[in-house]
C-alpha cells in the first residue's frame, strides 16, 4: 500500500451504514453486494479479524487486483468496507477520536495488499495520524489465497524516538493475538507512560509549539518559550511536551509541516495531552485547520493571555474589557462549526465573562462589542473626573509600570502596607490600584499600580485595556520596575518602553528600579550595573532597601 491518503475533513466521504467507500468504478452488482453484506458479519472480540473475512477479503481482492479494506471497532462491528486500487486505499472519515484518558481511536485498519508488499511508510503514517488501534495487511496470493498477516501498532515512544511496532508477519491462522486483551495492555502502557507527567489537580495538560524562522538565536527560542510555559502555568496549564520547528518561513495553512503535525498527534497521545498552545499567533483559518489536522484543541499566545486575563479579571471595568477583547478576537473565529468551532472555543483559552458569549452569531456578538464599548467608554469617563477631583487637590501622581511578574504589586505592598494580590504568576494584577503615601517631609503623593506589560502585545488587548491604561497618562512620573535577576531582562525592558512609546508616554519622566538585585552573587556587580543603567538597586520584599527609590521620588516632587 504505497500511498494511503487520508482526505482533507472538508472533503471526507461521509460514512452510511452498509455503503461500500472508495474506488467503485468496474465493481459488478453481485460483487458490490458482496461488499456491502460485509457489514453484517463481527469479528469476535479476541480476534484481530476471522478467518473466513480475511479470505474473502484476499478472494475479492486477487479478482479485482485491488486493495481491500473494513475498519472494525472494539465490538468486533464493521464500521467501513472500502476499495481501493492495487496500490493504496482512501480511507473516509472515521469520525472523533475516543474521549477518555490515554485512549486510542478505538477502530482498527485490515486490509489487503496486491503487490505482495509489506506494510509500507504510509501505512505507518495513517497508523499514527489517525491514531489506529492497530493496522493490519493481509497478502492476496494467486489464486485469492489468503497469505500472511503482518500486523503493526503504537507503542509509548522508547530511547530511540520509534512510536510503533511491526510485529513479523505470520501466517493467517497462526496469528496468535488476543485482541482484547492486547488492546487494554497497551492503553495500560500509554497510562504508565504518562504517569510520571502529572498534571495536577484541576491542570491541563498541553504541548507547546514554536515555529522560528530566519536568524532568531536559540536563546531568544528559549526565553520565549520559558515565558510561555509561565503563561502556561499561569492559566493552570502544564506544558508536558515541547516542539519546535526552524522553518524558512511558516506554512500558510499549518504554520508546521504536515511532518510536525503528525508528531504533534502522536505526542498528545504519548504525554496524554488535550491541548495545543502555538507560542505565536495563529489566524482563525490556520487555527481551524491544525485543529481538525490534529483532532486536539488548538489555542494561541494571544488566547492564552486572554484566558489569563478572563481568570484575573475582578473589578466591573477588567471584566468588561476582557469580555470586549475575547469578542474582538473570537469574532472572526465564529464562522466555525461543529467539532472545529468545539476545539476553539471553551475551556482554556475560552473561559471568563465572555465565555457564554462566544459562540452567538456574528451580528450579536457585533452588537456586544459595541454595547461594551460604549459602558467602557462611560467608565472612562468616571475615571477621568476621579482623577481630575484627585488632580485638583495638587496631589502628584508616581505609576508603578513594568513587564509583568516583575514586582510591581509587591512594591506597592511593601510601600503602603497594602494588601494587593502579588504571586509568582504573570499579570497577578490586572485591575489598577492606587495609595496615597506621606514622606517624611509631609509631601503626599499617590503610588498607583497597574497592569503588567508583555513582548507583542496583542492589539485588541492593548485597545481593550486602554481606558486602564490612561491611568498612566496621569501621572507625573513612572517607576519602571525591571526583574534584574533573569536572563533577558534587557529585552522585556525594552519591550516596556515600547509599549510606553505606543502609548505616548516617552515624555513622562521615569525612574529605572532594579528589582532583585539581592540575588547578584556578587554585590559589586549589582551596583555596577545601576551605575551602568543610573537604576536605583532595590529587591521589593525588602523595605529597608527602598529608601534609595523613597529619597529619588521625593526629590522630584520637591521640584
Amino acid at each position: 500500500m504505497a500511498r494511503s491518503r487520508v482526505a482533507s475533513p472538508r472533503r471526507q466521504e461521509k460514512a452510511i451504514t452498509t455503503t461500500v467507500s472508495g474506488h467503485l468504478i468496474g465493481l459488478k452488482a453481485a460483487q458490490k453486494h458482496a461488499l456491502e453484506r460485509v457489514y453484517r458479519r463481527t469479528v469476535p472480540p479476541s480476534e484481530v479479524i476471522t478467518n473466513e473475512l480475511a479470505t474473502f477479503m484476499a478472494e475479492l481482492s486477487a479478482e479485482l487486483h485491488r486493495q481491500i479494506g473494513v475498519v472494525i471497532d472494539r465490538r468486533g462491528r464493521i464500521q467501513h468496507v472500502i476499495v481501493g486500487d492495487h496500490e493504496r486505499l482512501f480511507l473516509p472519515d472515521l469520525g472523533r477520536q475516543r474521549a477518555g484518558r490515554a485512549r486510542l481511536r478505538g477502530v482498527r485498519l485490515v486490509h489487503t495488499h496486491v503487490l505482495g508488499e509489506r506494510l509500507t511508510k504510509d501505512d505507518i503514517t495513517d497508523l499514527t495520524k489517525l491514531q489506529l488501534d492497530l493496522i493490519a495487511a493481509i497478502q492476496a496470493g494467486p489464486g485469492g489465497v489468503a497469505g500472511a498477516i503482518e500486523v503493526a501498532h503504537l507503542v509509548p515512544p522508547g530511547p530511540d524516538g520509534v512510536a510503533w511496532e511491526v510485529r513479523e508477519p505470520v501466517p493467517l491462522g497462526r496469528l496468535e493475538l488476543d485482541f482484547a486483551r492486547f488492546i487494554d495492555d497497551l492503553e495500560a502502557r500509554f497510562a504508565a507512560a504518562t504517569k510520571g507527567v502529572g498534571a495536577g489537580e484541576g491542570l491541563t495538560r498541553a504541548i507547546a509549539v514554536h515555529v522560528t524562522t530566519g536568524s532568531v538565536k536559540r536563546p531568544e527560542v528559549e526565553r520565549s518559550l520559558e515565558e510561555l510555559q509561565e503563561l502556561a502555568r499561569t492559566a493552570g496549564v502544564v506544558l508536558v511536551e515541547t516542539v519546535v520547528q526552524r522553518r524558512h518561513e511558516p506554512d500558510p495553512r499549518y504554520v508546521v509541516g504536515k511532518g510536525k503535525l503528525q508528531e504533534l498527534s502522536l505526542a498528545a497521545l504519548h504525554h496524554d495531552a488535550e491541548l495545543v498552545i502555538f507560542d505565536q499567533n495563529l489566524s482563525a483559518s490556520q487555527a481551524r485547520a491544525i485543529a481538525d489536522q490534529v483532532e486536539l484543541k488548538v489555542i494561541d499566545r494571544t488566547q492564552l493571555i486572554l484566558d489569563i486575563f478572563a481568570q484575573r479579571a475582578k473589578s466591573l471595568d477588567g471584566k468588561l474589557q476582557v469580555e470586549l477583547a475575547q469578542l474582538k478576537y473570537a469574532l472572526p473565529r465564529l464562522s466555525g462549526k461543529g467539532t472545529s468551532m468545539s476545539r476553539l472555543m471553551g475551556g482554556v483559552g475560552g473561559r471568563g465573562p465572555g465565555e457564554s458569549k462566544l459562540e452567538i452569531d456574528r451580528r450579536r456578538a457585533k452588537e456586544r462589542i459595541t454595547l461594551l464599548s460604549r459602558k467602557i467608554e462611560e467608565l472612562g469617563k468616571q475615571r477621568v473626573q476621579r482623577r481630575a477631583k484627585r488632580a485638583s487637590g495638587s496631589v502628584p501622581v508616581a505609576a508603578i509600570v513594568g513587564y509583568t511578574n516583575a514586582g510591581k504589586s509587591t512594591l506597592l505592598n511593601t510601600l503602603t502596607g497594602a494588601d494587593v494580590l502579588a504571586e509568582d504568576k504573570l499579570f497577578a494584577t490586572l485591575d489598577p490600584t492606587a495609595r496615597r503615601l506621606r514622606f517624611p517631609n509631609e509631601v503626599e503623593y499617590i503610588l498607583t499600580d497597574t497592569v503588567g506589560f508583555i513582548r507583542d502585545l496583542p492589539e485588541d488587548l492593548v485597545a481593550a485595556f486602554k481606558a486602564t491604561l490612561e491611568e498612566l497618562g496621569e501621572a507625573d512620573v513612572l517607576v519602571h520596575v525591571v526583574d534584574v535577576s533573569q536572563p533577558g531582562w534587557e529585552e522585556r525592558m525594552k519591550a516596556v518602553e515600547a509599549i510606553l512609546g505606543d502609548l505616548k508616554l516617552r515624555e513622562t519622566p521615569v525612574i529605572l528600579a532594579f528589582n532583585k538585585v539581592d540575588r547578584f552573587e556578587d554585590a559589586a556587580e549589582a551596583r555596577a550595573l545601576c551605575r551602568q543603567w543610573n537604576a536605583v538597586p532595590i529587591s521589593a520584599l525588602d523595605k529597608g532597601t527602598l529608601k534609595p527609590l523613597t529619597d529619588k521620588l521625593m526629590r522630584f516632587f520637591k521640584r
